[in-house]
């Protein structure tokens, strides 16, 4: 059943935001689907309810108002106006839209980001950029993990495929917190104005780099993306769609991925046991290890739908029109389909069920590339660093106040160069 439960933690609470499981237990044990009173939207929190939601897009859609418009209420007004005078406004695109109209976003997105591209391509340079950040700390016998590698590595990478130069990340890191701000927390009216102009400032470099890659392709996201259609014969997309792409790439892609490095150093260091497995045969067990530091801790904790009709789901009455949020944190620790869920085991035998790239026809276009760089990243770091340890503890909570991602806050580190 569906309860608004006074006795239960709230997920507005960024403690409860930061370690929910104890909460998520609850929530499947009591009331698998659970409407927070505090914003009216419900949580479908077990595996295999998630993976129905996640295949019934003519139920639970992707389309339509945003979560963050209710969220935001009368200020997201500031927002829209300022877009419509300025900038672009939102063509909703791939993870906005749903089949049939998604398949044809799919099928152009699909072709660049094929496992061989990236692999091909785009694997060499992550490499780079993964040895040019450890060189610059690792004489230096200590890091701030968070800052120095953990964020930078996507940064870096990204902002390479932008145009950016690498002077550059910290124009990415702000035109990143500008478009994901508005779906973390409500915003004042002049919070709301200050990220809008930021994203504005992003949209109109977006527009020239994209406009160049058609005239002059590189090898890069942008340029593949500006001319995926002439593999196909189809219509080019226009500069609102490109727009749409391009913010789906910057705020899917990035911060979980840097989150996603952050927890798989921490675990390694708080379950030594598993580091020196992982050690032991690195390639044998870099997959195994990549996927369960997705599953213990999803970079993603959840996404929101929106039901198209009234239903009626795991006993719970759904009205039409309401936020769905797919809780894929919940579903990754759900006891029926991972046994002692919280241990962290990188030789998990059903790894590959995990939900932290989401399933369905909305699975995350950008799922080769993280992997890549939490490879890129692990094999480095696991070659070049010996006796890692962790200086300074960990802040509590461990993550930064947010609803639908774990955030990590800093990680601080000392080691020794290997070799």
């Amino acid at each position: 059943m569906s309860q608004d439960s006074a006795d239960l933690p709230s997920l507005m609470d960024p403690a409860v935001q930061s370690r929910p499981y104890g909460l998520y237990r609850r929530l499947r044990a009591e009331c698998p689907v659970y409407r927070m009173p505090e914003t009216g939207f419900y949580v479908v929190t077990r595996y295999d309810d998630l993976r129905r939601v996640l295949a019934d897009p003519e139920t639970f859609s992707n389309a339509g108002p945003r979560a963050a418009t209710e969220l935001q209420g009368g200020t997201m007004a500031i927002r829209e106006r300022l877009i419509a005078e300025r900038g672009w406004p939102r063509t909703h695109t791939l993870q906005r839209t749903d089949p049939p109209e998604h398949t044809r976003y799919r099928k152009l997105v699909n072709r660049v980001f094929t496992p061989r591209r990236v692999k091909n391509e785009l694997a060499p340079r992550i490499d780079r950029i993964t040895r040019d950040l450890i060189d610059a700390f690792v004489d230096r016998g200590s890091c701030e993990f968070m800052s120095e590698f953990a964020v930078l590595l996507p940064a870096l990478v990204m902002t390479e495929q932008l145009g950016l130069e690498p002077a550059e990340v910290s124009t990415f890191l702000q035109w990143t917190h500008a478009f994901l701000a508005p779906s973390m927390r409500p915003l004042s009216a002049e919070e709301m104005r200050e990220v809008t102009e930021t994203e504005l400032a992003a949209q109109h470099h977006i527009a020239a780099v994209l406009e160049e890659r058609r005239q002059n392709p590189a090898e890069d996201l942008m340029s593949a993306l500006v001319n995926s259609h002439l593999a196909g014969g189809e219509q080019p997309l226009s500069m609102n769609e490109l727009q749409d792409l391009v913010h789906q790439l910057i705020t899917g892609g990035f911060e979980t991925t840097a989150t996603a490095i952050a927890h798989g150093m921490w675990l390694l260091l708080t379950h030594p046991d598993q580091m020196r497995l992982l050690r032991s045969d690195l390639d044998g067990h870099l997959q195994g290890f990549v996927e369960e530091t997705l599953r213990i801790e999803s970079p993603a904790q959840g996404l929101t739908r929106r039901t198209t009709r009234d239903v009626e789901f795991a006993g719970t009455y759904i009205p039409k029109g309401s936020v769905v949020i797919v809780r894929f944190g919940a579903g990754n620790h759900d006891e029926r389909q991972f046994p002692e869920p919280e241990r962290f085991d990188i030789t998990r035998p059903n790894l590959g069920t995990h939900l932290a790239f989401g399933n369905g026809p909305h699975f995350c276009v950008g799922a080769a590339l993280a992997r890549q760089e939490m490879a890129s990243a692990f094999t480095a770091l696991l070659t070049r660093l010996d006796d890692i340890r962790i200086t300074d503890p960990v802040p509590d909570p461990p993550h930064h106040p947010n609803l639908y991602q774990l955030v990590f806050r800093e990680l601080h580190l000392a080691f020794r160069k290997a070799g």
